[in-house]
């Protein structure tokens, strides 16, 4: 077993050394790949100095803070380059915990994609206001709604493919971020016949730096379930 858990960064220096670390100890086939948009903290620097001492760690540069979607898609493509078996996508801040990484292999044994969803069997997020929580609920009934997308949490970042799964998606077709990217791509996913499977997962509110979510991210992911509704229905993914 050859996996890979992506984490995309920006300004992420206060946590990416301790949850790089700890996805390492949870399997010895766990490797990790940082993508950094040139963090003006030094989280790329500090990412080069960990991968020079250890092999299982890889990191990626890019020229500026050019969105979470696009740092995993570029993830998604090393990762095929590379032949691993499972790619996982990450937040660096430890509102994903590491030691469901072991669940999320167990589970795609008899899946293509696993998503650790935040509602299955009741809410498990720790530390949002109220506002928050009503909004990526809400989410999720709006997306399920307008496209079909079986799964409960639409929205959630923390996820499991197979790797053939990546290869079969045309990622350069891909352009969507934040929310929406998570809702395109299980939608892309679920269109070509893939088996998705929820897990339970805990959230946690990042107790370290500060929250990437702004209305932007919010009203793309409103069009994106629209323009993915209409494309399916014309045959155009």
């Amino acid at each position: 077993m050859k996996a890979l858990v992506i984490i995309p960064t920006y300004n992420e220096r206060d946590n990416i050394e301790t949850i790089v670390a700890d996805i390492l100890s949870r399997a010895e086939g766990i490797e990790v790949l940082v993508v950094d948009d040139n963090s003006p903290d030094g989280t790329g620097r500090l990412a080069d100095e960990m991968a020079a001492k250890d092999p299982r760690v890889h990191v990626k540069h890019r020229a500026g803070k050019l969105g979470l979607g696009s740092a995993y898609i570029e993830g998604f493509k090393y990762a095929i380059s590379k032949k691993y078996d499972y790619v996982f996508e990450m937040d660096a801040d430890y509102s994903h915990d590491p030691a469901e990484l072991p669940n999320f292999l167990a589970a795609v044994k008899d899946a293509d994609v696993v998503v650790g969803s935040r509602y299955v069997g009741g809410v498990r997020i720790l530390n949002w206001p109220i506002k928050r929580l009503m909004l990526s609920y809400g989410a999720s009934v709006y997306t399920r709604t307008i496209t079909g997308l079986k799964l409960i949490d639409c929205t959630s970042g923390f996820k499991c493919f197979r790797r053939e799964v990546l290869e079969s998606i045309d990622l350069d077709r891909v352009h969507s971020d934040g929310y929406s990217f998570q809702i395109e791509m299980s939608f892309l996913c679920q269109n070509k016949g893939y088996t998705l499977k929820e897990i339970p997962i805990v959230f946690t509110e990042r107790a370290q730096g500060h929250s990437k979510m702004n209305k932007g991210i919010v009203f793309e992911a409103l069009a994106v379930v629209w323009i993915l509704k209409i494309k399916a229905i014309l045959g155009l993914l």
